[in-house]
């Protein structure tokens, strides 16, 4: 029997702090704490990636804009667990802090490590593909290319899918679509494999406003698609993130034959999922880290043709997801950690690039409220007590 967790006071953006009695239980989707988890062999109606977070070491004596030293045991655990709900993990993104604390000698490393633990329980893994290995400044777009053509080669000889992604260097250095089209053009050439193709809006990564060569969305999406349509034997999908379904809709009726659309919408992703009479979306989600359990069962429901009895499972979370994703959206990954720490997957609050730091104690506690509710914690009392200290860490003793 699991130890019923007390009440607790948690802080608003008043500046109030109100009683909150947290469930009794796990939901049903979840094991009992300590037992085995849920999900089971890889679902089969869409193809799911859950991109997944970084566990850092707290011990390393480190600063904010230091490399991040990571507790690889850890993440690679959180790892095995996404696997075991049969999801996919999308490795080295921006989930787990690429470019904000994961600098691409810990992404080299995290690739390598985790296309290995792959390999070893039969996971299916991406892997991104950037240039983030580039100094600050201005590169030719022989460089950048370089920088592509390195990252691209290491995924590669990994066995892991490449994900080719949006490069902030590449938006500096290109002055207009041709660039995009020459760039991405030689890279899917050059691959042996088909890969994912990225398309990450600025509202994660401000570095990447106009990318594909326009702030007009409509001549930046021409763009992809004339990627695309060159080359549709090397383009596995597209993974857009602009949170916008009603142009993810329309992207996904406009790509060839076999390629899929893959959705990095946070805020709309059961209904882009479920899909429509002209199709659906499969995921590469942020968000799919701390609702693995839910998300695979969920899926598991839509394997078996109910799509109504998906959304009933999964519409619940988008209150919690939009809450997590919130502008700043890229902040995100604070919430991301917050929760896997309640949920018992590390043992510490603590972020690469000192990033828990990123997000203020009514959000966090928003963030467990939600959290709990939907039942998300194997062990509700743990995730309390730990609630609880870091609360009163903040000052907020009740």
């Amino acid at each position: 029997m699991t130890r019923a967790p007390a009440p607790l006071g948690l802080p608003d953006a008043r500046g109030g702090i109100r009683a909150y009695t947290p469930r009794a239980e796990p939901a049903a989707f979840l094991a009992p704490a300590g037992g085995a988890p849920a999900g089971g062999a890889p679902v089969t109606s869409r193809t799911v990636f859950a991109a997944a977070h970084v566990v850092a070491d707290p011990y390393a004596d480190t600063t904010p804009d230091a490399p991040a030293a990571l507790d690889w045991d850890a993440t690679l655990a959180f790892r095995r667990h996404l696997w075991a709900q049969g999801l996919g993990v999308a490795e080295a993104m921006d989930t787990a802090q690429r470019g904000t604390g994961l600098d691409w000698a810990g992404a080299a490393e995290l690739i390598r490590r985790s296309a290995a633990e792959a390999r070893a329980v039969g996971g299916r893994i991406a892997c991104g593909v950037g240039t983030d290995q580039l100094a600050a400044g201005e590169h030719t777009a022989g460089e950048v290319l370089a920088a592509y053509e390195e990252q691209l080669a290491l995924v590669e000889d990994t066995g892991a899918q490449a994900i080719l992604m949006a490069s902030r260097a590449l938006a500096a250095a290109a002055d207009g679509p041709d660039a995009y089209l020459k760039t991405y053009a030689h890279l899917l050439r050059q691959a042996r494999e088909p890969v994912i193709l990225h398309w990450l809006g600025p509202m994660f990564d401000p570095a990447l406003d106009g990318y594909w060569g326009s702030t007009d969305l409509d001549t930046a999406t021409a763009t992809f698609l004339q990627v695309i349509a060159d080359h549709p034997d090397k383009v596995d999908g597209i993974k857009i993130s602009l949170l916008d379904a009603d142009r993810e809709i329309d992207v996904r009726r406009r790509l060839p034959e076999g390629v899929r659309c893959y959705t990095g919408d946070d805020f709309n992703y059961p209904q882009l999922v479920a899909g429509d009479g002209q199709g659906f979306s499969h995921a590469l989600l942020g968000v799919f880290d701390p609702l693995a359990p839910l998300a695979s069962a969920a899926l598991r429901v839509l394997d078996t043709g109910d799509v109504a009895g998906f959304r009933a499972l999964l519409d619940p979370s988008v209150e919690l997801s939009r809450h997590l994703f919130e502008a700043p959206t890229r902040f995100y990954k604070t919430g991301v950690v917050l929760l896997a720490w309640l949920a018992g997957h590390q043992d510490h609050f603590v972020m690469a690039g000192h990033q828990q730091a990123a997000r203020s104690v009514p959000h966090l506690a928003r963030a467990y409220e939600l959290a709990d509710t939907l039942g998300l914690f194997p062990d509700p009392a743990l995730a309390a007590d730990r609630m609880r200290s870091l609360l009163h860490v903040y000052g907020v003793a009740r």
